[in-house]
Parts: structure tokens; sequence; C-alpha cells
């Protein structure tokens, strides 16, 4: 397995914990619809969270959520049209990203963005 795929791994279970930590309730990790996969989807409020973990490690150039570029920001819109599509008693359904900083596993920045993108 890849540094970068470790790295991603270790993000998505940090960031599952932290989710956790704060009330939420995890319903599914690593959902796919197709080619397009939500790293978390989880429930809080009575409000659906489509959850994109990003993970860097410290010697990085840009921050982690930087990488939900507009495309990717597309495919998880779909891919929560085809959930609530799949699980019609969600209805209320906001897009959240996670970024964590890491330096050699352990955690140096964890930021949740609540309502990062429509």
């Amino acid at each position: 397995m890849s540094k970068h795929s470790k790295i991603g791994i270790k993000g998505e279970q940090i960031g599952a914990e932290f989710l956790l930590n704060k009330g939420y309730n995890i319903l599914h990790k690593n959902w796919r619809s197709g080619k397009k996969e939500v790293d978390i989807v989880a429930f809080k409020d009575d409000i659906l969270v489509i959850v994109e973990i990003k993970t860097r490690s410290k010697s990085i150039i840009s921050y982690p959520e930087e990488a939900v570029t507009r495309k990717k920001q597309e495919f998880l819109r779909i891919a929560a049209t085809d959930y609530t599509a799949q699980f019609p008693q969600y209805i209320n359904v906001r897009f959240d990203i996670i970024s964590i900083i890491l330096d050699k596993d352990i955690v140096k920045e964890i930021v949740h963005f609540e309502e990062a993108f429509y």
C-alpha cells in the first residue's frame, strides 16, 4: 500500500472518531454509488451529513481542504442524491469537510468545515 493510501486511511479513521466524539451517528464509511465514494455518511440533529475527509502529512504545500475541487463537490452531490434515493427518510443534507494534518501519525491539526459547500 502506498504512503498516500496509508495516510488517507489513517485520516478516515481519525475523522470518524472525531465525529463520534462530537455526537454524530456514523451510518456508513466509504459508501459507494458507482464510481463515486463518500468517506463518511453521518447523521446528527435531523441532518444527513456527507463528509469528505482530506489528510496530508506535515510537509504539505497546501491545506488538505483545498483538494476538494468543484468536480469532487459535484461527485459528492450526485452520490448524496443517490443515497437519499436509496434511503428516502433523509431529507435534510449537509456537506462537510474534515481537514487533517499529520506528522508521523500524530494529529497536528484537525478542522471540521460544516456546510463546506452546497
